[in-house]
């Protein structure tokens, strides 16, 4: 099994720390989008990462959709909270994730324009939903000492901690670890754990 994607992208990361936390063993094609291009356009014709290749061949896009379908054939705990309150939390905590770690990508690619036709308007809004998401988080994380759901990570902290760590690597003058202190300190102990330490963003 091949995971194919650059760890730099929260969506390729997310998805490489879930399958180790839910132990499933896969090589990882460290392969851009931009710089392999044609290899990547060979595995897959839509050079989407992340990329999951299963021993069959089989192609599966998307983290969301392979992370789920990891869970079904893992024999460990899932990563998301049994109790339907808690699941819903986490659901609902991985949503706001994810439209930070998407917020994040719009930044990058607007600033790929030159500078005299990117759209200041709608880069400011986009900032400001960035800023949203990562408010919301520090709220949401006030009082958390460990895990969000138990003693081990789920798909909540995951998406979290590996959001907050691309919005330090790609928007850190819209996003100031001064002002989300519980969010980095979450974040900062949660790249601790082996399986997130084990895949670096960069």
């Amino acid at each position: 099994m091949e995971l194919i994607g650059m760890l730099d992208s929260p969506y390729v990361r997310r998805t490489a720390i879930s399958l180790r936390l839910l132990g499933i063993p896969f090589t990882h094609r460290n392969w851009s989008v931009f710089r392999n291009f044609d290899e990547f356009q060979r595995v897959n014709p839509l050079v989407k990462a992340p990329t999951l290749v299963l021993d069959d061949g089989t192609l599966l896009t998307e983290s969301g959709l392979i992370i789920d379908w990891a869970q079904s054939i893992s024999r460990k705990a899932a990563l998301m909270p049994d109790d339907a309150t808690q699941r819903l939390r986490a659901t609902r905590l991985i949503g706001i994730a994810i439209a930070a770690s998407e917020k994040s990508v719009q930044i990058v690619y607007e600033h790929k324009r030159e500078e005299d036709k990117r759209d200041a308007g709608w880069l400011q809004r986009v900032r400001g939903q960035l800023q949203s998401a990562c408010n919301l988080l520090e709220r949401e994380l006030d009082g958390v000492q460990g895990w969000l759901f138990g003693d081990a990570p789920t798909q909540a902290d995951v998406s979290i901690a590996v959001a907050w760590g691309f919005t330090q690597i790609v928007a850190a003058d819209v996003i100031d670890a001064k002002v989300y202190p519980t969010l980095a300190t979450f974040s900062q102990r949660a790249e601790q754990h082996p399986d997130f330490a084990a895949l670096p963003p960069v």
